[in-house]
């Protein structure tokens, strides 16, 4: 008997497609055609071609900014990763305990960008911050403000207290989801605590480390908000990062031509990154 298939439903999906293509492609191919003009003002623009581009690519500004971004990502994912794998394996599975260890989980989530910003601008403070006051009085010479290596310091630990929460939560649904059969076939075998982890909880988790690690990298490549709020990029130029550098070429200086270059670059960067992210993984986990 053949079947007769409506396609009437996909009339529903009509208001998503024209709400993305206004709020996305539009401004997309805004921020194409600036990138190959250039203005002198009065709203005159004139074709300049892929010059901006060859700019960027050859400027060390945008190198020293891309390298920044992608040391502080890869830092952030080698530290956020296992410790949100470790803590999720640590947190109970039943019992009262659950919604407290999920709650508290989920609180640093739930606090704006700027605010995280704001928090840990006053808590380094070496004259009224918590932090920075204490590390004075043990006799650190602790400055987030002078010190680049500080400000490095302090920029990580911030990003890891807000986001391994995010990590935590997404490796402790795919453990709870692993069914209890496995648990109690790895005992009965005699299967010690790491080659239980090792043969049924990290293969169970490499679906969601794959969300938590294309989503800890995009987000991380792309910060702007807390770094630029607690160092302002700096001192000097050490936490500037290729997100705060565009917003200084686009606002600070408005140069919009480069700076539409840069946020396409910028754009391919993760793209291509992310995919490599997804093809290596998904390979990996083909294989096992």
């Amino acid at each position: 008997m053949d079947k007769t298939w409506n396609n009437k439903a996909w009339f529903m999906v009509l208001p998503v497609l024209l709400l993305v293509a206004f709020s996305a492609v539009i401004p997309l191919m805004t921020v194409v055609n600036y990138s190959v003009q250039d203005t002198f003002g009065n709203n005159q623009f004139f074709w300049a071609g892929t010059e901006w581009f060859e700019e960027i690519l050859r400027s060390d500004r945008f190198h020293s900014a891309l390298l920044r971004g992608l040391l502080f990502s890869f830092i952030i994912l080698a530290i956020e990763v296992p410790l949100g794998i470790l803590i999720a394996l640590n947190m109970p599975r039943k019992g009262w305990g659950v919604p407290i260890c999920l709650v508290l989980m989920a609180l640093p989530l739930l606090i704006p960008w700027n605010v995280v910003g704001t928090i840990w601008q006053v808590f380094g403070r070496v004259d009224i911050g918590l932090l920075g006051r204490t590390l004075s009085q043990l006799g650190i010479n602790y400055n987030y403000v002078q010190n680049p290596l500080h400000a490095w310091i302090t920029v990580i630990v911030m990003d890891v207290w807000h986001w391994t929460s995010l990590v935590v939560l997404l490796c402790y649904a795919g453990l709870v989801s692993i069914p209890d059969a496995y648990y109690q076939a790895a005992k009965i075998d005699g299967a010690s605590r790491w080659a239980v982890f090792r043969y049924i909880q990290l293969p169970k988790m490499n679906r969601v480390l794959l969300i938590a690690v294309l989503l800890r990298f995009m987000d991380s490549f792309m910060i702007y908000t807390e770094p630029f709020v607690v160092t302002g990029g700096g001192p000097g130029n050490s936490t500037t990062f290729l997100s705060i550098d565009l917003v200084k070429i686009a606002v600070g200086q408005f140069d919009l031509g480069p700076a539409a270059a840069m946020s396409i670059v910028y754009f391919l960067i993760i793209l291509a990154l992310s995919w490599v992210f997804y093809t290596v993984m998904t390979n990996y986990d083909v294989e096992r």
